[in-house]
């Protein structure tokens, strides 16, 4: 599903990733831990497609056997939208719009039917236990509806892969439990690829595969 070769980035004289390659199969939870400063949202970005790295010998970025870094930018944003799904630690949600209307928005961006999106964000918000709060506004959720908003958000296109960056690290521990155990059964019954990069070591243990950063490589 996604592999990246031999990803430099440098931010002035400061590299930040010294050369990374991996490879994620369809249906893996990956979580990337390590220390701050490592390169973990570097790297999430960088493989997102919301940042690109520096060109190097063999440098390369597939994702669902699409070759990405030789997309032109109206190219890489409909592959996104399409193809990617992100979930950040803060919701950002839209504070005018309900939480159906936030759901929707990437679906509209695509160009997709007004009254399918909405069919189909209803049932991923009762899905995801929020059937009852379609038409509340962001301030009148708690963070953790507010994180499961971002999570049907994130999912309204299909998308193949959904990226998280500290996915639960804005939520007490019983709404962060909740969020997590959420991946895998979205996994289980959307057979998604999720890449998570987290400091929650419980989130972390769970995934099927954990790989560990430091000065800007993997080192396990």
């Amino acid at each position: 599903m996604i592999e990246a070769k031999n990803i430099h980035k440098y931010y002035g004289e400061l590299e930040v990733l010294k050369g990374v390659d991996l490879k994620i199969n369809t249906g893996e939870i990956v979580a990337i831990v390590g220390p701050s400063g490592a390169g973990k949202t570097t790297l999430l970005q960088i493989l997102g497609t919301l940042d690109k790295p520096n060109k190097e010998n063999n440098t390369s970025l597939t994702i669902n056997n699409q070759s990405l870094l030789n997309l032109k930018d109206k190219g890489l944003s409909k592959f996104r939208n399409e193809h990617i799904g992100f979930i950040f630690q803060f919701h950002q949600l839209l504070p005018e719009f309900s939480a159906l209307e936030n759901v929707c928005i990437p679906a509209f961006i695509g160009g997709k039917n007004k009254k399918e999106t909405e069919i189909k964000a209803k049932e991923l918000l009762k899905f995801l236990g929020l059937e009852n709060r379609t038409q509340h506004k962001p301030n009148e959720l708690s963070g953790g509806e507010q994180q499961r908003v971002a999570v049907a958000r994130a999912l309204i296109n299909n998308p193949k892969v959904v990226f998280a960056d500290e996915p639960s690290g804005n939520l007490d521990s019983a709404s962060a439990k909740n969020l997590h155990q959420l991946f895998f059964e979205l996994r289980d019954k959307f057979n998604q690829t999720f890449v998570i990069v987290t400091h929650n070591n419980e989130l972390a243990n769970m995934a099927d595969r954990k790989l560990e950063m430091k000065d800007g490589k993997i080192i396990n």
